[in-house]
């Protein structure tokens, strides 16, 4: 009986530490910077590359997600979406849930060091600082503008992708970044609306909690048109074809009724939805990316 409850709570304590990194974030971030890898070759991505650069990226990033947790527990401890984490429950240490941010960051960096090359690891530093220093530690407490310019450093994994395969930085891969960055701000403030009250309780500034619902519906339409015109600059520039083309226009045709649904108020639930439908618009977009890319390497 002792060794069972033994097992059940090594397994728990394995399952925080893992929850502690937000998989299911890091697993849209690592589909992003793998799609960076695929675009920026003709030719195939280097197995070593392909394998331990994807892996030394997402340690870091689950690293930067950790330090989140550990800034964060206070707050995470009176909202009702995160009242049951790790840290907020007191499962996992302050100190603990640091040295184990540590010891990912310096897998990832030893990783990205040995197997692709310096910039690809400094740029996945400057993103991991960024997201777990300045938006973590200051931004998201200090201005309601904290998505839009906290932004950029959850925008980085394609163009980290893109990098590992080419060791420099290029028009392409900052037009990966510039289509997540204009994409983030519509899909945390339908979030935002949604938990609204939560945000208020933490005493966190969102848009909506500073400047109402009204105000942030019309800014994520306003985002949302941002973002179609962004998609459909690789098109422009010849990066893509017809078929991302079609995608592209698509599926912002789709976010741009959910963000007018939004903004009239005549669903209940418009606002999840709108934020769910946006984790979907995506991956989809990345994948009709990569699917045009290699359709046009074969025509």
């Amino acid at each position: 009986m002792a060794t069972v409850m033994g097992e059940h709570v090594q397994r728990a304590l394995w399952r925080d530490y893992l929850e502690l990194t937000k998989p299911k974030v890091l697993v849209l971030m690592l589909i992003t910077s793998l799609i960076g890898m695929f675009l920026a070759t003709r030719a195939g991505v280097p197995w070593p590359v392909l394998i331990f650069g994807n892996l030394g990226i997402g340690l870091c990033a689950g690293a930067a997600a950790v330090v989140n947790h550990v800034v964060d527990r206070r707050i995470d401890a009176v909202m009702a979406r995160t009242h049951k984490r790790p840290l907020a429950r007191g499962r996992v240490s302050p100190l603990a849930a640091l040295a184990f941010a540590l010891l990912l960051a310096l897998a990832g960096m030893a990783l990205l060091l040995v197997f692709t090359n310096p910039l690809t690891a400094w740029l996945t530093l400057a993103s991991l600082l960024g997201y777990a220093v300045i938006y973590t530690g200051f931004l998201k407490r200090a201005t309601p503008q904290n998505i839009v310019i906290g932004g950029l450093a959850g925008a980085a994994p394609p163009l980290l992708g893109w990098v590992a395969v080419t060791g420099q930085v290029t028009a392409e891969p900052l037009l990966l970044v510039l289509i997540i960055f204009a994409w983030t701000p519509p899909h945390f403030w339908a979030l935002a609306i949604y938990r609204k009250e939560e945000y208020a309780k933490a005493d966190i500034p969102m848009l909506p909690v500073t400047h109402g619902e009204h105000y942030t519906k019309v800014h994520i339409l306003l985002y949302t048109f941002v973002l179609l015109a962004v998609s459909l600059l690789p098109f422009v520039i010849h990066m893509s074809g017809l078929l991302y083309l079609g995608c592209a226009l698509g599926l912002g045709a789709r976010f741009l009724h959910w963000a007018w649904v939004l903004y009239r108020g005549t669903q209940p639930h418009a606002a999840i939805n709108t934020f769910k439908y946006s984790i979907y618009y995506l991956f989809l977009l990345f994948i009709a990316l990569l699917v045009d890319h290699y359709l046009m390497l074969n025509l």
